[in-house]
């Protein structure tokens, strides 16, 4: 007897979008049966062909058409446009980074989706924000309005929890070097504060990032003891989080600090990776992990603060989190039927 895969629809088929698109082709248990998006359906078949897909995709009218799936390709604004349950959906990935409102979100849910998970950080409260290899524990069958993270958060809160496993971290305080974004404009132009309205194509941009407030939610004993900043730099993908951390104790060292990496690369395999080599940003584009620590980066002072730099490509990485969260829920569903 065939398995039924878990059925997925798509709002908005951005890079993150794409990038999940491409990585449920290569899955099993799950399959993208619906993309919601204002693009012309050649348009948007055009961009997943020039990013590139290990498995071919043809385009047949409205549906974007592989060997294991026949995805139909419909227009939709608001996360209310589409009648998720004509298709049949179990889940809905909302990849535009705009929906991320509790009212928003259950939209989906009134238009027939089981189950909505965000790209992006909410903007109130909901039921989980999950980070694998984190608080993945904390997730249950009964959760309908969850978030992915960012790829930021996800990236701090993996790094926190790993080191704070093994040292006492009194105070962290990080600066995420981050790529541009396709909010950003290329020109200077009116935008909705002073810094964000000046071209990404020609300057770094010191921005706000929320992901200490979900840093706190996420691991409760970082509660008032983080603060960061992110800048966004004129490359179009691969980001870096430096962060430093003030440690209780000053007898540790920089070995100590990058063995403790090693082997959570080696526990959480998919999640972390740690690496020697002198890589820059556009060496981790296409790398799906959420974490890429750099060994060669980490630097201690004579007392007890300690540096350390990882890498994230902000795209795949946040797309193959998503899959991972995805396919937890899957298992966890399936468990629930008697």
């Amino acid at each position: 007897m065939k398995k039924r895969r878990t059925k997925i629809g798509i709002m908005g088929f951005g890079r993150i979008g794409r990038d999940f698109y491409r990585l449920a082709l290569e899955s099993d248990t799950i399959e993208v049966v619906a993309v919601s998006d204002i693009g012309q359906a050649e348009i948007l078949h055009y961009l997943l062909a020039v990013d590139g897909t290990k498995i071919p995709v043809e385009l047949e009218g409205n549906y974007l058409v592989s060997e294991k799936s026949r995805t139909r390709i419909v227009h939709g604004v608001r996360p209310g446009d589409v009648p998720w349950d004509m298709f049949e959906v179990d889940m809905v990935i909302d990849a535009t980074h705009k929906y991320c409102s509790s009212s928003q979100m259950r939209k989906y849910l009134d238009a027939g989706a089981k189950r909505v998970i965000i790209s992006a950080l909410p903007r109130d409260p909901i039921d989980k924000v999950i980070v694998m290899g984190v608080n993945e524990a904390t997730m249950t069958s009964g959760d309908k309005l969850v978030s992915a993270g960012s790829s930021t958060t996800n990236a701090i809160a993996l790094l926190l929890k790993i080191l704070s496993e093994k040292f006492i971290i009194e105070q962290a305080m990080f600066t995420t070097i981050h790529a541009y974004t396709s909010d950003q404009p290329l020109q200077d132009t009116v935008g909705k504060d002073f810094r964000r309205s000046r071209s990404a194509a020609g300057n770094i941009i010191p921005n706000v990032t929320p992901a200490p407030k979900w840093i706190s939610e996420i691991l409760p004993d970082f509660k008032a003891k983080i603060e960061g900043i992110a800048l966004n730099v004129p490359v179009p993908r691969g980001s870096c989080l430096d962060i430093t951390m003030f440690l209780k104790e000053s007898d540790f060292t920089i070995d100590e600090i990058n063995n403790t990496m090693w082997e959570a690369s080696k526990k959480l395999p998919g999640l972390v990776e740690t690496t020697a080599d002198p890589i820059v940003s556009s060496d981790v584009i296409g790398n799906d992990h959420c974490l890429i620590f750099d060994t060669r980066a980490t630097m201690k002072s004579k007392s007890r603060i300690v540096k350390v730099i990882s890498w994230y490509d902000n795209g795949l990485g946040q797309a193959s989190h998503i899959l991972k969260i995805v396919e937890a829920y899957s298992r966890l569903d399936l468990e629930g039927v008697a």
